[in-house]
């Protein structure tokens, strides 16, 4: 078993009294917030970039006004504005990219059939199951739909708010629909994203689908504290 499996279950062990034979699923919401812990200071990061970009939002209307009739020289004068002021348009991708290895170590963590995790269950879910197994057994309204069916409303209010922040805080387009250079694509899909999340939760493991379930709820909480 890995390492990373070890300290799981030494995590459930220290939970187990609390928790009873949900204490893995505990554990990894726990393991979720020391991730979160560690890449938060570049999530403070990223909301720093954020306010900077939106003070820079002035001298990219008057660009924009410049250089109405010249897309090209309008984008290239809005990332030499960027490289001016020292503000990256990407800088807020990093602590989500950063999460990235440790939800696929939890997903090949639970995928694997010789994991003894695999027996542990948050309440009548277990956590190498997924939502087509919770189907079929039992249905919707079985122990482990219902298990689901909670993860579902949760992502669901967790996304909504986060669609409505996202909206608010979209950068100002600099020609003819477009965003900051680099942006336009990333733009229109950064609203939708947290929705995505109800996807993933369908159809992951369900001990990689609390991470993302709890990792997303951290983000939520934490954007509304960074961005007040």
């Amino acid at each position: 078993m890995s390492v990373f499996a070890t300290l799981v279950e030494q995590l459930a062990d220290l939970l187990h009294p609390l928790l009873g034979a949900s204490a893995a699923a505990g554990a990894i919401v726990l393991f979720t917030a020391v991730v979160r812990l560690l890449v938060h200071p570049l999530s403070r990061a990223a909301a720093r970039g954020q306010k900077a970009r939106t003070q820079l939002q002035p001298k990219i209307a008057e660009l924009r006004k410049k250089h109405a009739k010249n897309p090209e020289k309008l984008q290239k004068a809005v990332l030499e504005l960027h490289a001016e002021e020292k503000v990256s348009p990407l800088s807020g991708c990093l602590p989500s990219l950063l999460q990235l290895p440790a939800f696929f170590l939890l997903y090949h963590l639970f995928s694997t059939t010789t994991n003894p995790l695999l027996t542990h269950e948050l309440f009548a879910a277990p956590l190498g199951g997924r939502w087509a197994d919770a189907l079929g057994d039992g249905g919707m309204l079985g122990g482990a739909g219902l298990v689901y069916a909670a993860l579902f409303a949760l992502v669901a209010v967790v996304a909504a708010f986060n669609y409505r922040r996202a909206k608010r805080t979209l950068p100002v387009p600099v020609a003819d629909g477009e965003t900051v250079p680099g942006m336009g694509a990333m733009t229109k899909v950064m609203p939708f994203m947290s929705f995505f999340t109800l996807f993933t939760v369908a159809v992951v493991p369900l001990a990689a689908a609390l991470y993302v379930v709890t990792s997303t709820t951290w983000s939520a909480v934490e954007r509304a504290f960074l961005y007040r």
